[in-house]
């Protein structure tokens, strides 16, 4: 989704601004297969220009530590401000995960009511959901990007990062009701019964919404006829037939309880 990130921070037109020119500004020079960076002296404004155009060149390592020299230069500037948001934004668009984590947050304890601070709360949600995990594994970061996501719709809820962060909410919801699916059939083949029902029954209490709801009722079903416990079987089975009429789990429900004679 295109937020125009560097956008309005970087895009605006930049005022003249009284600074020294023992400055640094960094080029990008190749030597040996390493990438190094040469100082040249320029004043603060055109030092934050030659961070940009290293995101213009799509070189975004290189940009965010330049914007970091920016703020390490002028921590008290305008230009610090803008130069940490952007130093964010550009390990993000490196895919340096745990940088982009860093300034964003850095950023949003600094200046937790800036202008700017919904999408750095955006951002720093997005850092953790794109490392989201199969669900076979550790779901930390999954859970980490739901408790920001919901930050940004709780704080931001008019916003463009709101409506993109409910969306993704619920795309978060849905794996973690995978995982909990994942745990349920794995008790389930090694046949501790009550407590793979205990992981389906998670699935219906905490995300109802979810895709994996219908199969989870299936589940119970098959764990509790399993166990002979044939009436709960029926109930589980009729919340199925009654909220998924159509699905194909709720088929091999009713070829259950025929089976069984129920």
């Amino acid at each position: 989704m295109n937020m125009n990130l560097s956008y309005n921070i970087a895009s605006r037109a930049l005022r003249p601004v009284k600074a020294t020119f023992l400055l640094l500004s960094f080029l990008l020079l190749t030597a040996c297969g390493s990438e190094k960076l040469a100082y040249r002296d320029l004043p603060v404004d055109q030092l934050y220009i030659e961070a940009q155009k290293f995101i213009d060149r799509g070189e975004y390592r290189i940009a965010a530590v330049a914007f970091d020299e920016v703020e390490r230069q002028h921590p008290y500037s305008v230009w610090a401000r803008r130069a940490q948001l952007m130093s964010a934004y550009s390990f993000y668009m490196a895919n340096e995960y745990e940088g982009a984590i860093l300034a964003a947050d850095r950023f949003l304890q600094l200046h937790p009511a800036n202008k700017n601070a919904p999408y750095a709360r955006y951002l720093l949600a997005l850092c953790y959901y794109e490392q989201i995990a199969d669900v076979r594994r550790d779901q930390n970061n999954t859970e980490e990007a739901l408790r920001l996501f919901q930050q940004v719709v709780r704080l931001h809820p008019d916003t463009d990062y709101a409506k993109d962060a409910r969306v993704k909410i619920e795309l978060t919801l849905d794996h973690l009701a995978g995982k909990e699916m994942e745990i349920g059939r794995f008790y389930q083949t090694t046949g501790e019964l009550f407590a793979a029902i205990g992981r389906f029954n998670n699935v219906i209490q905490k995300y109802e919404m979810s895709s994996h709801t219908p199969e989870a009722l299936l589940r119970i079903t098959e764990a509790y006829l399993a166990l002979g416990i044939v009436s709960e079987a029926r109930k589980s089975a009729a919340v199925l037939a009654l909220n998924f009429p159509e699905s194909e789990w709720n088929r091999y429900s009713e070829e259950l309880l025929r089976e069984h004679g129920s």
